[in-house]
């Protein structure tokens, strides 16, 4: 067998391999582009939230309204969930599928019952008279918080597309940088949502 032939027959070997490779770094690197333009929405809200936070209009004020031992919660199993996505991370490094689904079953959960708190937050507040309409201080409020539910509804959502690629088609070039990407996004709900339980809700009761 000539050089040449050798040669050729390397080649042969591992194109694929370093083709899935470069387009699953190529997929991350632009997903952190997407983050970046996703911060400067965030930004925005923050700082319309700012200007807006004591336009209570004669309505409520946020230490009126807010049940922080709620929002506690919430915090707690968003924080929670953060953790296990990066235990399935650590499984899926590992090759261990049947640990990675179980990990993101966990974070789902976790991210449904955050979901389910803020939805009982709004209904309430909306029951009480205290919706959007009522103030811009509430107008800012519900964007502000709302965006971010969305942005985690969206997720859980992502997270059911991925166990059932997962299911299917198991750990494979294609889903290894869709995990990855998701997990760049929930971390990055994770630190968005300090910031607003922070800055909206622990210094809205101050």
């Amino acid at each position: 067998m000539t050089t040449d032939t050798i040669k050729h027959n390397d080649d042969h070997a591992h194109p694929v391999t370093h083709g899935h490779s470069d387009t699953g770094s190529i997929k991350v690197f632009g997903f952190w582009v997407y983050l970046m333009s996703d911060l400067v929405i965030f930004g925005t809200l923050f700082a319309t939230y700012a200007v807006l936070m004591r336009g209570t209009a004669g309505g409520p004020s946020g230490a009126e309204i807010f049940d922080l031992r709620l929002i506690l919660a919430g915090t707690l199993l968003l924080l929670v969930s953060s953790f296990t996505y990066g235990m399935a991370v650590l499984s899926m490094t590992a090759e261990r599928l049947a640990q990675l689904k179980a990990w993101l079953v966990v974070t789902l959960l976790l991210g449904a019952g955050f979901i389910a708190i803020e939805f009982y937050e709004f209904r309430h507040l909306i029951h009480a008279g205290f919706g959007p309409d009522r103030s811009a201080f509430l107008s800012a409020f519900f964007t502000l918080v709302g965006t971010h539910g969305l942005h985690v509804l969206f997720g859980l959502l992502w997270l059911v597309v991925v166990l059932v690629q997962l299911q299917t088609k198991g750990l494979n070039d294609m889903t290894r940088p869709r995990i990855l990407c998701l997990s760049l996004f929930w971390h990055f709900l994770d630190v968005v949502w300090i910031c607003v339980f922070s800055f909206v809700y622990l210094m809205g009761v101050l």
